[in-house]
């Protein structure tokens, strides 16, 4: 029997007993923050911390719960905080529940099933809230359900933080490999033929559904009939937002048969080692200067094959792309490496959590 069984047999035999949240917490309203000067105090919104202030609208702990946007996003904060009109803080009486207990049990909530606005925004509003029934065990099996719980989540914490610094770690492997002394600054028209001229964009109630991808500025967008493109290729973003956010690659790879539309440019680079090269160098720096912003963002042609990236010498091309790529695994493969792991400890956790905040209810 499990440290839990034995204290949901002591404690619990016959059953938890559920309350509706208005009776186990008060949720409070947000508020502007724009008057209070500076301070280390973090204010939240629905997307997390916006920036710090000097004062508190409550001491904590406490979990946050979203009004309106990110509506998905719940928040456990241990000390003093201020939270804006975006998002609610819930004062819990903690003779009934752990703080630590109630924000596992929103997790596992699914919260954004409770959205009943609607509008074209998410929201939720205290009503709604308030009518949620929370299981409210002993205070023990509360303690033993979050020293679980938050073991995998310290555990995937310190997963994450070992990836950022392994990713801080090959940005900047990557970028003293591609600014050494050796390296050459060359244009991208000495390197690559550009096959835009073979480009054919398809509006989506025009296109026939098959097994060849379908190429936008950032990546897949479909699958269709037919081909425009048949070998390999790096295709470079030529316009969108992204070429500023840089939220994603602007540079990626495709092989063999490809239909790709006039969001992207085509280069064909020969040698894979040096397409490869190309394609990290693009990704990692700052290409703005190239990019046309009056209207739209956009990456034209004659920029394009103007730019210059630094390569080194070609007999050390595959040596050095076949060490990026390793620490590249590593760092981004959700197959393997750290993104593997982290990913399995979180279904990991999901698991548990739900196996652990499932509860026979206490006859009434």
């Amino acid at each position: 029997m499990s440290k839990i069984d034995e204290l949901i047999a002591e404690y619990c035999p016959d059953g938890v007993r559920f309350l509706a949240l208005k009776d186990v917490a008060q949720i409070k309203n947000g508020k502007d923050y724009k008057h209070l000067p500076d301070g280390d105090i973090p204010v939240y919104g629905s997307g997390g911390v916006m920036t710090h202030v000097g004062e508190a609208s409550y001491e904590g702990p406490s979990v946050l719960l979203p009004r309106k946007g990110s509506i998905s996003n719940v928040f456990y904060v241990d000390g003093p905080f201020w939270n804006v009109d975006t998002i609610y803080y819930t004062v819990i009486d903690q003779t009934l529940m752990l703080p630590r207990f109630f924000y596992h049990f929103m997790l596992n909530q699914h919260i954004e099933r409770l959205n009943t606005s609607n509008a074209a925004r998410p929201a939720l509003t205290q009503a709604v809230l308030n009518k949620i029934v929370v299981p409210v065990p002993p205070l023990p099996v509360q303690e033993e359900i979050v020293w679980i719980l938050d073991s995998f989540s310290t555990l995937e914490a310190e997963l994450e933080a070992e990836l950022e610094a392994r990713r801080k770690q090959y940005a900047h492997y990557r970028d003293e490999l591609l600014s050494s002394g050796d390296c050459v600054s060359v244009s991208i028209s000495s390197l690559a033929t550009l096959r835009d001229g073979q480009r054919k964009p398809i509006k989506k109630a025009d296109r026939t559904t098959g097994g060849t991808p379908y190429y936008g500025a950032s990546g897949i967008i479909d699958y269709v009939d037919g081909y425009t493109h048949d070998g390999d290729y790096l295709l470079i973003s030529e316009d969108g937002a992204n070429l500023i956010a840089r939220s994603s690659p602007i540079a990626f790879q495709v092989s063999g048969k490809t239909w790709i539309n006039n969001h992207a440019h085509v280069l064909e680079i020969s040698d894979s080692y040096t397409r490869r090269l190309v394609e990290m160098y693009i990704n990692s720096v700052d290409i703005s200067s190239y990019v046309n912003v009056s209207g739209q963002p956009k990456l034209t042609k004659t920029n394009l094959l103007d730019m210059k990236v630094k390569l080194p010498p070609e007999d050390k091309r595959q040596e050095i792309v076949e060490m990026l790529d390793r620490f590249d695994k590593l760092t981004n493969d959700l197959s393997s490496g750290l993104p593997a792991e982290i990913e399995a400890r979180r279904r990991q956790y999901e698991y548990y959590r739900d196996r652990l905040l499932s509860f026979d209810r206490l006859a009434a």
